[in-house]
């Protein structure tokens, strides 16, 4: 009998209190203890069928419905350690192997992958060039005989350095203008050519993203994920469902500085008195309240439009906007609250933070999200247009 899918949020939410919260500080601080410690844990999320609920089953997932998984992720972003623990960290990386990869590639990675045996990764960003403009990329793919010639330069590539694969974005057509230039390609990361610069510090945090050289990295031509050309149109199929992933996991992420913060108000006294009976505190909640309400629904709509084969492109744009602002704002409030504490690693905050600062600029800063949802709007009311009604375009969601 399949569980229901509030009974699988309660057991995910258990194992992320009981099991990852304790476990954060020997995770976060790598060597063999992490590993083994990260083994200990992936074995016992897979033992109680915890273990990549979102997967489809023909892959050895769950195969957990899209909307009732984007519930469940919610859960587990209240740890970045969670991701890895219950093997959620490849769903965007298997379903892109599982739907384009060749079947060499399919039968090579995918199975290890989804059992967590392997780690993927994945290279678009380049060190000089601005990505909110990604038809700027420089790193090049020259077909040679029944091989890929690739050169170029990508940082920012998360998991490198355990990463059995990276998958690159590069540019293939040399004649052929804007999006349609760029391909992926799957790169085993012990080529000859592919060598790791550095792990780029981030907030001073070591995170595990690395810069990567491409030193004329011979593959074979076989290794071309999806058509050639079509290497945007790919990253779209990933990056959609992708970015609601992720304003779930801040979802989770603002509820756990949110209960950290309320339950910090009433256990410390000042002046005679509880903070939580001061009132310029008590608009810290209610405006933290209202923040990640409005963002919750805001992503549960831009999700159920995916899941009804909606590109939704308007509102994931805003969610990614919206969300970074309210994991910020939550957390940065929830410091405030702690005081000295707050800034230092005495509480899950301090690492919390600067990772909610990191959310306004991957997957497109704030600044291009903005002008394309406003462009996308403000063209259905050129020359008289429809216009853009929110309340009609809800219905026509509940209707259908």
């Amino acid at each position: 009998m399949e569980r229901n899918w509030k009974e699988v949020r309660s057991e995910v939410k258990r194992f992320v209190e009981e099991e990852v919260y304790p476990a954060e500080t020997i995770l976060q601080n790598g060597g063999e203890e992490s590993k083994d410690k990260l083994s200990e844990l992936m074995q016992k999320a897979k033992d109680n069928s915890l273990w990549a609920l979102g997967h489809p089953k023909d892959i050895g997932g769950e195969g957990m419905p899209f909307m009732e998984y984007v519930y469940i992720n919610e859960v587990v972003g209240r740890s970045s350690s969670a991701m890895v623990a219950l093997g959620t960290h490849s769903l965007q990386d298997s379903i892109m192997l599982r739907e384009f990869a060749p079947k060499k590639w399919r039968d090579e990675y995918l199975e290890p992958l989804v059992q967590g045996e392997i780690f993927p990764s994945f290279a678009m960003t380049e060190p000089e060039i601005s990505s909110s403009d990604p038809t700027q990329l420089q790193t090049t793919a020259v077909l040679d005989g029944d091989e890929w010639v690739i050169n170029g330069t990508k940082w920012f590539t998360t998991g490198a350095a355990r990463a059995a694969y990276t998958t690159v974005m590069c540019r293939t057509e040399l004649d052929v203008p804007s999006h349609g230039a760029f391909s992926m390609i799957i790169v085993p990361t012990d080529n000859p050519g592919y060598k790791i610069i550095r792990e780029t510090p981030v907030l001073g945090i070591n995170g595990g993203h690395y810069e990567v050289n491409y030193d004329n990295v011979r593959v074979p031509k076989e290794n071309l994920l999806g058509p050639r050309g079509q290497g945007f149109l790919i990253a779209q199929r990933r990056l959609g469902p992708g970015r609601i992933f992720h304003c779930m996991r801040w979802l989770g992420q603002a509820q756990r500085a949110f209960d950290l913060m309320c339950d910090r108000l009433h256990s410390r006294e000042t002046f005679g008195t509880p903070l939580a009976e001061k009132q310029l505190l008590q608009k810290f909640v209610f405006d933290s309240a209202c923040e990640i309400q409005a963002s919750r629904h805001l992503t549960l709509d831009a999700a159920k439009r995916i899941d009804q084969g909606d590109d939704a492109r308007i509102e994931i744009g805003m969610i990614k906007v919206v969300g970074a602002e309210m994991v910020h704002n939550v957390i940065d409030r929830a410091i405030q609250v702690h005081g000295a504490k707050g800034l230092t690693d005495d509480t899950p905050l301090s690492l919390m933070y600067r990772h909610a600062r990191e959310a306004r600029i991957y997957d497109g800063p704030d600044e291009v999200h903005v002008q394309s949802v406003a462009k996308r709007i403000l063209k259905n009311y050129q020359n008289n247009g429809a216009g853009w009604d929110f309340g009609e375009r809800d219905a026509t969601l509940e209707s259908e």
